[in-house]
C-alpha cells in the first residue's frame, strides 16, 4: 500500500491552511459588500449604480487576465455557463430584487444561509462528494446561528414580507452552481477573473446606461469613489480570488460554509459603518456560527 511522501503531505497541509485564509478572507470581503452595498442604497445611489460601479472597475483590473489566462481548456458554451451563473448579473439582480420585496436580513439568512445545502446537492449530483458527519454538524451550526441573527428581523416584519424568498433562495441556488461548476471544470483563480467580470461588463454597463433608473448625478464624489473601489476591488477581483481558492483547496461545501458566515459577520461590521446595534439573541446568533466555523476549519 502506497503511503503519501512527506513533501506531499506538507503541500496538502499548507493549501489547506491558505485554503482556511482565503476562506477567511472572503468573509471580511463578502460582508462588506453587504453592508457597504446597504450604506450605497440607503444614500444616493441606487443597486443599478452599485452594480455598475463594481463592473466598470472590476472588468478594467481583470482586463489582462482575459488576454494571459483565458481558459482556453473551456468551450465558449461552458465559459458563458459559468461568467452567468458567477456573482454577476443574475446573481446581483436576483439578490436586487429579492431586496426590493422583503428586508435585508432575509437576504443574509436566505441566500447565504442556505448556500451550504445547494452545494452539498449540486456536490453530490455532479461530483459524487459525501459530505464527511462533522462538516455536516459544523454546517448544520453555522445555519443555525444565521437563522438567530436575522431571526428577530424576521419576526419583525411577519409574513407579508416573505415575497423575496425565491429570489434569494434562486440566488443561491444560482452561486451554488458556479462553485461546483468551477471546481468540476478545474479553473484556477486566475482564469476565473478572466471570465468574470468582462462578459458580465459587456452585458450590464449598456443596459444600465440607457435603460436603468440612475442618481449617479445627484450623489456625492465620496459616495461614488467609496462604492467604485470597494465592489471594484473587492467583490469584483479580491474575492474571487479568495474564493476560487477556498473552493479548490477545501472543496465546495466547505467554501459554502464559509459563505453562510457572512450574515454573522456583515451584522457585526454594520455596528461601526451603520450605526446598527445587536440584541441577545442576534450575538447568541453570531457565537453560534463562531463555532460552527471553528469546527469546520478545525483539522479532521
Amino acid at each position: 500500500m502506497n503511503q503519501p511522501t512527506p513533501s506531499k503531505l506538507i503541500d496538502n497541509e499548507t493549501s489547506n491552511t491558505l485554503g482556511y485564509l482565503t476562506g477567511l478572507g472572503f468573509i471580511a470581503i463578502w460582508s462588506g459588500f453587504i453592508v457597504f452595498a446597504r450604506l450605497g442604497v440607503t444614500g444616493n445611489l441606487t443597486p443599478y449604480d452599485i452594480t455598475a460601479l463594481r463592473f466598470m472597475l472590476g472588468s478594467l483590473l481583470t482586463l489582462p487576465f482575459v488576454f494571459l489566462y483565458w481558459p482556453k481548456h473551456l468551450s465558449i458554451a461552458k465559459v458563458l455557463i459559468l461568467a452567468a451563473l458567477g456573482p454577476g448579473i443574475i446573481y446581483s439582480v436576483l439578490m436586487y430584487m429579492g431586496l426590493d420585496r422583503s428586508p435585508a436580513a432575509f437576504a443574509g439568512v436566505f441566500a447565504n444561509g442556505t448556500m451550504p445545502i445547494f452545494t452539498a446537492f449540486f456536490a453530490w449530483v455532479f461530483l459524487r462528494d459525501v459530505l464527511p458527519k462533522r462538516s455536516v454538524i459544523a454546517i448544520a451550526v453555522i445555519i443555525a446561528g444565521s437563522i438567530l441573527v436575522g431571526f428577530e428581523n424576521i419576526r419583525a416584519v411577519g409574513t407579508a414580507n416573505l415575497n423575496g424568498l425565491p429570489f434569494f433562495m434562486a440566488a443561491s441556488f444560482v452561486l451554488a452552481a458556479y462553485m461546483v461548476l468551477l471546481r468540476q471544470w478545474k479553473l484556477t483563480a486566475k482564469q476565473t477573473l478572466a471570465i468574470i467580470n468582462l462578459p458580465n461588463a459587456i452585458a450590464f454597463l449598456p443596459i444600465w446606461y440607457f435603460f436603468l433608473p440612475s442618481t449617479l448625478d445627484i450623489a456625492s464624489t465620496n459616495e461614488i469613489l467609496l462604492q467604485l473601489v470597494f465592489q471594484g476591488l473587492g467583490p469584483s477581483f479580491l474575492a474571487l480570488i479568495f474564493f476560487t481558492y477556498t473552493i479548490q483547496s477545501l472543496g465546495t461545501t466547505a467554501a459554502a460554509g464559509f459563505a453562510a458566515v457572512v450574515p454573522a459577520t456583515a451584522a457585526l461590521l454594520a455596528i461601526p459603518i451603520l450605526g446598527e446595534t445587536l440584541n441577545l439573541l442576534e450575538w447568541l446568533g453570531v457565537i453560534t456560527v463562531s463555532v460552527g466555523l471553528i469546527m469546520l476549519i478545525l483539522k479532521r
